[in-house]
């Protein structure tokens, strides 16, 4: 990592004026713009296009359009598809990480998050220093960040990240999550006393709420109800008071206060470019959720095979396991390539508060509601955010009784133990409190599409028995085998440039750097 947090000019690029440092061994050489702008040259003018950039970044998309190869779409498929998507089986990849196998996937996000992301993010602060409003936001973004690269790796460069520092150190989880809390504490304090709607500074290059204070002050809220529900096992009494805290300030609530980056030709929706070109398919579990549940979500995210019928591929086959069997692609009309310039990016849905209060309400915390009501409006809520507004429709769906149901392929092939269906509950409010949280998860995980980063996080969090295992796995390490995998592992680069910080990361991780160590939150 020798150089990789050395920011030392800021380069302008891409048509939207987004602005990212990125350094290298042979920075000054190889990196030297002549229409550059030098740190000290940052003022108020240039913080918007830095927070633009990174919004963009910091969601784990690339442009096509940035300079000398800097970034592309390929960052979703690797860093998030190959990944997350996988391991919670919302997509199958083909690639080894369906088997556990890292396969040096794992690098692909870490170095486009410390080399653009936290860069432009930086500078955005620097830029906003004289801006209270402006910094808040800031804040809020901040966390989100880096609360999903934390939970993908563990402990990770927080506090020094971005410092300019040939060796930078890993803060562990449980310090990051407490400065998490504080930021979120001061951008909720500014924000609730403005007296202003929006933030100049950021409305035209905000693509997700135009600067709207209103909006990111409930996104501010959601994102602190999150992780307090992250923490409700190590941290139980915290977490009420944070759970409880966010609910009075104001969650999201509505679909029109859910957190969607509005894509354009230079920041398309990589999901939308890659899933079908990359050959992505669904899943077993995917089918055997929506199938059993008659989920009417179900056209809109896949499409049929030739004979008419939805077939999801099993998680974790081998080579040609399947021969030429045919497995449903992503709903073209939907979810493919044309309309991945128009298509906005889902980062953080209203539906997931909703969820995320149930649950808090089956704990006896202060809610603002039932778990029964909460659930059913965030079922609604997931509906409509699709485009599925009949009332009979939903109305039904919520009500339903029927039960998930084994995947197509399980009867061409009896001896996968596809028929052992992981979900047995319908959709309909059961009377059991444990089945209740389970129902809860599982509506979640639904909600969430294609958001995987969040979902894996609480599938380990909640450990529910939602997917299948898998049909083989590559990795022997303790913990993991044909189980959810529990994080990703670092980069090979650290070992070498900054070996010293990713051992002592590894010291603070509690256990060897492998899939299957669990996180500091992760203790069920």
């Amino acid at each position: 990592m020798k150089n990789n947090f050395k920011i030392k000019t800021i380069v302008a690029v891409m048509s939207v004026a987004s602005i990212f440092s990125s350094c290298t061994k042979d920075f000054d050489e190889i990196n030297t713009n002549k229409n550059s702008l030098t740190e000290d040259q940052l003022d108020p003018t240039l913080a918007g296009p830095a927070f633009a950039s990174a919004l963009y970044a910091g969601i784990h998309n690339g442009s096509y359009s940035s300079p000398s190869g800097i970034d592309d779409q390929g960052t979703w498929g690797i860093a998030t598809g190959i990944l997350s998507s996988t391991f919670i089986q919302y997509l199958n990849c083909g690639y080894s990480t369906e088997r556990n196998a890292f396969g040096g996937f794992e690098s692909r996000g870490w170095t486009r998050f410390y080399t653009v992301a936290v860069p432009a993010l930086n500078n955005a602060f620097k830029a906003s220093a004289d801006d209270a409003h402006a910094t808040a936001i800031l804040k809020i973004w901040k966390v989100f960040m880096y609360n999903q690269m934390t939970d993908y790796y563990g402990p990770i460069p927080y506090t020094e990240a971005g410092s300019g520092k040939e060796k930078v150190p890993y803060d562990s989880q449980e310090f990051i999550y407490e400065d998490f809390f504080k930021l979120l504490d001061e951008a909720n304090a500014t924000l609730s006393s403005s007296s202003i709607a929006t933030v100049g500074l950021f409305q035209v290059s905000d693509r997700v709420y135009e600067g709207n204070v209103d909006k990111w002050r409930r996104f501010g809220n959601s994102l602190r109800l999150r992780l307090a529900l992250r923490i409700s096992d190590i941290q139980p009494d915290k977490a009420k008071i944070q759970a409880e805290t966010a609910v009075a300030a104001g969650v999201m609530e509505s679909n029109d206060q859910s957190a969607t980056f509005k894509v354009s030709s230079i920041t398309p929706n990589n999901l939308n470019m890659i899933v079908n070109g990359w050959g992505y398919t669904m899943t077993a579990s995917m089918e055997s959720i929506l199938k059993g549940y008659d989920d009417p979500r179900m056209k809109l995210w896949f499409s049929p095979i030739d004979t008419g019928v939805y077939q999801g591929q099993p998680i974790g086959g081998l080579q040609d396991q399947f021969g030429t069997t045919k497995f449903s692609s992503f709903n073209d009309l939907v979810l493919g390539n044309a309309f991945s310039e128009t298509k906005s990016i889902e980062i953080f849905m209203a539906s997931e508060s909703y969820f995320s209060r149930a649950e808090g309400a089956l704990n006896g915390w202060s809610m603002n509601g039932n778990a029964q009501s909460l659930y059913e409006q965030g079922i609604a809520l997931s509906m409509r955010q699709w485009g599925i507004t009949d009332a009979t429709v939903i109305a039904n769906y919520i009500a339903g009784t029927t039960l998930p149901v084994a995947p197509a392929i399980a009867t061409a092939y009896p001896g996968l133990g596809l028929e052992n269906v992981p979900v047995k509950l319908p959709v309909t409010w059961d009377a059991s409190v444990a089945n209740q949280r389970t129902q809860i998860a599982v509506q979640k995980y639904l909600a969430l599409f294609p958001e995987s980063w969040e979902s894996w996080a609480d599938l380990r969090r909640s450990d529910q028995a939602i997917i299948y295992p898998l049909l083989n796995t590559d990795n022997t390490d303790a913990g993991v085998g044909k189980s959810l995998m529990k994080r990703v592992i670092y980069v090979t680069n650290e070992y070498s440039a900054n070996k010293g910080a990713v051992l002592d990361g590894i010291a603070k991780l509690g256990g060897p750097d492998s899939g299957g160590t669990k996180l500091w939150w992760d203790t069920k």
